[in-house]
């Protein structure tokens, strides 16, 4: 197995953790304090990740130098861009539309890597691509007890654009993440991608919580206050990025977004194992969808 494939499921797999541990901050924290409770919590660690990253591999720390410093700025705030967006749409009637429309980061990060990045994709990882967008949709879809004729005809819904705006910020963060960390000096995937994540999260870190200082102070307390369940969070979600950033480090963003829907199908395995929820024809098939996409992405790949 290519080592990009493995970080991905890593990513994936605790990425899926960790939005079950910040479901239960949500309702102390609120949306924007759950989030920050992600990133102040992850920065030490991935500090930590660093250093130790950078003594096993016996590698300096790469100088940081102008382009790897603006393509992290532009990353991390479109990623704070799309999560916004996304919750935004939440207000609106029609969020399951909003949903739907924020998968396709996939397509938009082969369209953003081909502009920065020159990262083009085989005919065969574009079609895997296509068929596991359409899984990850009907799934997101029936989850939200919408149809695809309400997709088809809301898309110039407020919700609708939301979404695409939102699945932009994450799509443009993913190559933008990559972008930084292929910028650095050589030293080796996980050390690039270790410097990369600590100056994300910590450009992150500052901004967020700048912002709550200013606009949301009991939240602020909050998150501190509660640092026995944050912290949990912080790791999960400091672990699933390793994997992503790891991942993009090694691999075109296209590629490792849209195997990292498999993300979809652990929380659905999720429901059914410890939940006993039962999942339906349709989510069946959307699973189905995604695996298959996902088996010929890795064929047009190798």
């Amino acid at each position: 197995m290519e080592a990009w494939i493995f970080w991905t499921l890593g990513g994936a797999f605790f990425q899926n953790l960790r939005s079950a541990l910040q479901k239960r901050l949500k309702d102390d924290l609120g949306t924007q304090g759950s989030a920050f409770a992600r990133f102040v919590y992850a920065f030490p660690l991935a500090l930590v990740y660093l250093l130790a990253t950078a003594e096993v591999g016996g590698v300096a720390l790469p100088a940081i130098h102008g382009t790897f410093l603006a393509y992290a700025v532009l990353g991390a705030a479109a990623q704070i861009f799309a999560t916004v967006c996304l919750i935004e749409a939440f207000g609106h009637r029609n969020f399951a539309v909003a949903t739907a429309y924020s998968k396709t980061d996939t397509v938009q990060a082969a369209v953003f890597g081909l502009i920065l990045l020159g990262d083009a994709l085989s005919p065969l990882a574009g079609l895997g691509i296509v068929i596991s967008l359409a899984g990850v949709i009907a799934i997101s879809l029936k989850r939200q007890q919408a149809g695809w004729g309400q997709l088809l005809t809301g898309w110039l819904q407020p919700a609708a654009r939301l979404g695409i705006a939102s699945g932009a910020g994450f799509a443009l963060s993913s190559v933008c993440y990559r972008a930084a960390s292929l910028s650095l000096e050589p030293v080796g995937a996980p050390v690039q991608a270790a410097t990369t994540l600590a100056w994300v999260l910590g450009l992150q870190t500052l901004a967020m919580g700048a912002w709550l200082a200013w606009r949301r102070p009991a939240q602020l307390r909050a998150v501190f206050a509660s640092w026995r369940v944050s912290a949990w969070v912080g790791a999960a979600g400091m672990a699933a990025s390793v994997g992503w950033f790891t991942a993009m480090t090694l691999e075109n963003a296209a590629h490792v977004r849209a195997l990292g829907q498999v993300e979809l199908v652990f929380s659905l395995a999720a429901s059914c194992l410890f939940f006993k929820e039962r999942s339906t024809a349709v989510e069946l098939l959307g699973i189905a969808a995604v695996v298959g996409g996902i088996v010929i992405l890795l064929l047009g790949t190798g």
